[in-house]
């Protein structure tokens, strides 16, 4: 379904590309409710300017997929980002950071491995264990991985600097001319005590320091959503309100 022009969207963008809508389907973060989707193909000639304007105007990328919340009654989904040339971290950040103070980060370009799989398939059976994604196959991991038309990265962390040292987290991440955009990452979830997760984003927010870079984007953002929570504690973070980019408030 092409997109309606009653739809809250940048006309800039809207003029030059042809969008359509997903059929409504139930919300995974508001019970009750549903949400719809906006999208477009990045499968175009000038692939990595058109994901770095869809991205400041509060897109994601699924393999070659640009998508936006585009639900009639309701924007709980808040794209954010965070301000990283502002960012300190915090004591109990600062200890995280130190946990992993022994991982190697390598990063390698966007190529899908069976050890990167099996530590997905852990990742998913002990976090998300009968979610959307606990089917998948080494073949869709395959498509979510190298189907990508942009310059996309997987940041791999191993214990140590051999190539066969273990793997125990991974990072699918956007490059963009602004910063970093962490697409989605998992990890041994047998190292509770690492913070992993949240590692992997204070370490993005550390390259992006180093590289002189403003931004590391992180998705999306429901206030009350116990699952989107953690993106608070990363401050600065900016709220895409409208068109406009602006400091997410204590009070929101």
């Amino acid at each position: 379904m092409k997109l309606n022009d009653s739809q809250n969207f940048p006309l800039g963008l809207k003029r030059n590309l042809r969008f359509y809508l997903t059929n409504p389907s139930p919300c995974p973060y508001l019970p009750g409710r549903r949400e719809r989707k906006a999208f477009t193909s990045l499968a175009v000639s000038d692939a990595e300017a058109l994901h770095d304007q869809l991205s400041k105007s509060g897109f994601r990328r699924s393999q070659s997929i640009a998508y936006r919340p585009a639900c009639p009654a309701c924007n709980a989904c808040r794209s954010v980002r965070v301000d990283a040339q502002g960012f300190r971290p915090s004591r109990s950040q600062r200890r995280i950071l130190n946990k992993n103070d022994d991982l190697v980060r390598s990063p390698a370009p966007a190529n899908a491995t069976r050890q990167q799989f099996r530590l997905l398939k852990s990742y998913l059976k002990g976090r998300h264990d009968g979610g959307g994604m606990s089917e998948m196959s080494y073949r869709d991991y395959v498509n979510m991985v190298g189907d990508s038309p942009i310059q996309s990265l997987i940041f791999e962390y191993r214990l140590g600097s051999e190539p066969n040292a273990p793997l125990v987290a991974a990072a699918i991440t956007d490059v963009l001319r602004d910063g970093l955009s962490m697409v989605y990452t998992f990890f041994d979830p047998d190292l509770p005590r690492r913070s992993l997760g949240k590692f992997m984003i204070l370490d993005h927010i550390r390259q992006v320091r180093e590289l002189a870079l403003p931004h590391v984007y992180l998705g999306y953002w429901i206030k009350g959503a116990a699952k989107m929570d953690y993106k608070r504690d990363y401050t600065p973070l900016e709220v895409l309100d409208g068109e406009e980019w602006r400091p997410l408030l204590d009070s929101e």
